[in-house]
């Protein structure tokens, strides 16, 4: 990051859990049967935000929701422009088949990760549904592809950044607006 970067706080610790518990009403009040959703996090920060939305789905609604961890990192179209890192683990211990599936992103910028997500899920089953929850949407999609649930829409010139923090990835929770 340029050390001049002017860093701009978007949702602070209680925005941001008022955040999730908003995003976690939406998908209770779309989802027909909660025992049929599962929550499909995408590396890095998309697992842990949807674990944090399954809590809260059952604090709310006393119902314990699937969770599963998917990486996309073999799946993007871009591979030979990336630097290639060691794949995380994908980690769905159950049958995607007739469920309602939620991806769950940090941010969702030009919709690649996206596509290549919806790509990756079919190999653990043919669900009834996949929705999209991503905390926040700046824009810029390249893509045809649109969240079901958005957090906070974030108009974004496209080469600022949005960094979001995660307690138990980075010790404090947070998003950010970086901008050189």
């Amino acid at each position: 990051m340029n050390l001049s970067a002017k860093v701009v706080e978007i949702l602070s610790p209680e925005e941001l859990r008022r955040t999730v518990t908003r995003l976690a009403s939406q998908i209770i009040e779309r989802t027909r049967d909660l025992s049929q959703l599962a929550l499909l996090g995408i590396y890095t920060r998309g697992v842990p935000l949807a674990e944090l939305l399954a809590r809260q789905i059952e604090v709310l609604e006393g119902i314990s929701v699937l969770v599963g961890a998917l990486d996309i990192t073999l799946y993007r179209d871009d591979l030979d422009q990336i630097s290639l890192r060691t794949p995380a683990k994908t980690h769905i211990p159950f049958d995607l088949t007739g469920k309602t599936v939620v991806l769950v992103d940090d941010v969702i910028f030009k919709g690649r990760t996206i596509r290549a997500a919806l790509n990756a899920v079919h190999e653990y089953g043919r669900p009834e549904v996949i929705r999209l929850a991503v905390l926040v949407d700046r824009g810029h999609r390249e893509v045809p592809i649109h969240p079901d649930f958005t957090g906070k829409q974030l108009p974004t010139a496209k080469e600022e950044i949005v960094k979001v923090y995660l307690q138990n990835l980075d010790g404090r929770d947070a998003v950010e607006l970086i901008a050189d």
